[in-house]
């Protein structure tokens, strides 16, 4: 079982994907805590240094951090699975997501990932991108319970 943290820029208020999002967080089973973080100034560049350091405060030493990136590693669902299983069986049960804001993360959250992950190359919005995030957690634990939610 996983402790799963979300860690994200911007609430998502009453619409489709905020209902996306409850179905997804009722279908799985491990504990998904969902960390909506907010920055008031409308300057570009300290928006993204709040925003940046509103996020470093929560992430965990202790957890494996995954950190949204279109630079990073796109995965096919399958090997996803694979690399939760592996951190499971490596003792690392707490995995922290992050998703940045509309002007992205800076260097030092990248560094501290343990992997930089990518939906591809396209740009998403931050809602579609944290229930396609769910969407994968979700799959991921169909994967490995075994159920056929995941054909190839």
């Amino acid at each position: 079982m996983f402790k799963i943290d979300i860690i994200c820029i911007a609430n998502i208020k009453n619409n489709a994907f905020a209902d996306l999002i409850e179905m997804y967080q009722k279908r799985i089973h491990w504990p998904v805590n969902i960390i909506a973080l907010e920055s008031k100034n409308k300057d570009s560049r300290k928006s993204q240094e709040e925003e940046n350091q509103k996020i470093l405060k929560h992430l965990d030493n202790q957890a494996v951090i995954i950190v949204m990136d279109e630079r990073g590693k796109s995965l096919p669902s399958l090997e996803f699975s694979k690399k939760m299983q592996d951190f499971a069986h490596e003792g690392s049960n707490h995995i922290q997501f992050v998703v940045g804001g509309a002007d992205g993360l800076l260097g030092e959250i990248q560094q501290r990932a343990d992997i930089l992950l990518s939906f591809g190359k396209q740009t998403w919005p931050h809602a579609l991108a944290r229930v396609m995030l769910l969407e994968q957690i979700y799959r991921t634990q169909q994967i490995l319970a075994g159920h056929p939610y995941h054909r190839e």
